[in-house]
């Protein structure tokens, strides 16, 4: 018989809608039990697990907060291409090759499924070798409908409409089992029992902010929850029910310690304006924020437990996995927290709720573990927090910096009066000067709003009279030990950028 050049465009069209139904299938039992995830949730965490630093820092500077919908968007893009040549391979009588190729794809979300940083669960890779096994079946199918297009004039018609209708239920099935899929997997979500908190009346209640902390020009002193930044390894939001949560403390100390979500509540609880700060954060950059935030002295319930002698770190996990470590000797009297609640609300679910930490004055990948469920006393010697064998620091204070908020970068505006603005932060030590350079004039001192406190940024602003004309704007601050932000460029790897941020503006005839 005459071999048949195949098309392409009926193979990839074949494989694609075979991975897609057999991904939708996985989805479906994934959504059974806690036990299981997505196949495309266990490869993106084992990307992100082993992803060189270079290439995650790059990844946040081109995708900001957006970085975990890009490579869920790639992830998604090569199986879809993976999956179109083995539809190919198969209309091209390579069906053994092709079910080669679906195979490697289910030991792959298999070996995934097994490599989850909170260890190995013997049924985990179920739903990638289900949703591999349906897709290659479904592959077969769909091969044998369209050879069968092939045999003869007589036949043709009625195969090729039954290829079409193969493809089309099989598309129609994978939407309807993905929809059904999200659907049994939300009554997981800890939605319900985060709109069920009520907090009692905190021991320490902080007054609400003078206008004079305010400075024209700059961001807002506090960052709303929605736009405040979200800079995490966990591609699926945890979804832990405050009413089954517990946090250990363990490790290094006298006495092991559990605390359920009510017990937390039941102690004295804190209000504090904190900044957060992500090591990620460029110059200039938007990863930092600041918040009220409540919650218990961190201290408080450590001395209950009892830090032995040597202990230097303190290692927060989450229910992931994730690990954060920090110097014993960040318990200086600042406010760190066990956090419950964030600018008035329970927090949001994708900034840790039920609880996580909060360590004024050390970069975020340290010291901000959401979704907390242990605290361990240990060494730096005895343990490696999560990102320090990906080449960060062990060490991470948050360098002296500051920001121009107004004019942005290439921004147009109109000659004559106009409020440069911006803010510095010194964690925990605190700004006493923010100066700013015009082009080639002399540094000038910009006027200060008042300060909050030493763990949250100041804002600043100076007055200018603009000329027509292309400027270049430079900031620079001065911490209360008197040290002068450098002008030394350094990028975030291995304990945060430093430098001095400078915009460039255009000024308009008025």
């Amino acid at each position: 018989m005459t071999q048949l050049v195949r098309p392409l465009i009926p193979g990839a069209v074949a494989g694609v809608t075979s991975a897609g139904f057999g991904l939708a299938v996985a989805q479906l039992v994934a959504a059974t039990s806690q036990r299981f995830r997505s196949p495309v949730i266990d490869v993106g965490d084992r990307v992100v697990d082993r992803v060189p630093v270079p290439v995650k820092d790059l990844a946040i500077s081109w995708f900001g907060t957006n970085d975990k919908i890009a490579l869920l968007i790639g992830i998604a893009s090569v199986l879809a291409i993976y999956s179109a040549g083995l539809g190919v391979l198969a209309l091209r009588d390579r069906l053994m090759m092709a079910l080669v190729g679906v195979s490697i794809f289910g030991l792959a979300g298999s070996a995934a499924a097994l490599g989850a940083r909170t260890g190995t669960d013997w049924i985990a890779p179920l739903p990638s070798l289900i949703g591999a096994t349906v897709a290659g079946f479904s592959l077969v199918a769909l091969a044998g409908m369209y050879s069968a297009s092939a045999t003869g004039p007589a036949a043709a018609g009625g195969s090729r409409r039954q290829f079409l209708l193969g493809l089309w239920g099989l598309a129609i099935g994978a939407g309807g089992l993905a929809a059904g899929a999200s659907r049994w997997s939300s009554r997981f979500s800890a939605a319900g029992s985060r709109s069920a908190i009520g907090f009692p009346a905190p021991a320490r209640v902080l007054e609400p902010i003078p206008a004079a902390a305010s400075a024209e020009g700059a961001a807002p002193l506090f960052t709303s929850n929605a736009e405040f930044y979200r800079i995490d390894t966990a591609l699926s939001v945890p979804q832990v029910p405050a009413e089954s949560w517990t946090l250990t403390i363990k490790g290094m100390v006298d006495r092991e310690i559990v605390v359920t979500y009510a017990e937390l509540l039941e102690r004295d609880l804190i209000e504090a304006d904190i900044t957060l700060t992500c090591v990620s954060n460029t110059i200039g950059g938007d990863l930092i924020g600041t918040a009220r935030w409540l919650g218990v002295r961190l201290d408080d319930l450590l001395d209950e437990a009892g830090i032995q002698s040597g202990a230097d770190q303190v290692v927060g996990r989450s229910v992931d996995g994730y690990s954060c470590g920090f110097p014993v000797a960040a318990l200086d009297g600042r406010d760190a927290l066990i956090a419950v609640a964030m600018n008035g609300e329970a927090l949001p679910i994708e900034h840790g709720f039920p609880a996580r930490l909060i360590v004024p004055g050390i970069y975020g990948y340290a010291s901000a573990t959401k979704w907390l469920s242990e605290i361990e006393l240990t060494t730096y010697d005895a343990f490696d927090h999560y990102w320090v064998p990906r080449g960060y620091a062990a060490m991470a204070p948050i360098k002296l910096q500051s920001r121009i908020d107004s004019p942005r970068g290439l921004d147009r505006i109109a000659a004559g009066p106009f409020a440069i603005g911006g803010v510095a932060w010194a964690q925990t030590i605190g700004i006493d000067a923010v100066e700013v350079k015009i082009d080639d004039l002399d540094w000038q001192p910009a006027n200060l709003a008042d300060e909050v406190n030493n763990t949250t940024w100041r804002q600043w602003s100076l007055p200018w009279d603009a000329t027509p004309g292309r400027h270049t704007i430079s900031v620079r601050a001065t911490d209360r030990n008197g040290q002068v932000q450098t002008d030394e460029r350094a990028e975030p790897l291995p304990n945060g950028a430093s430098g001095r941020h400078t915009v460039v503006v255009l000024v308009d005839e008025a």
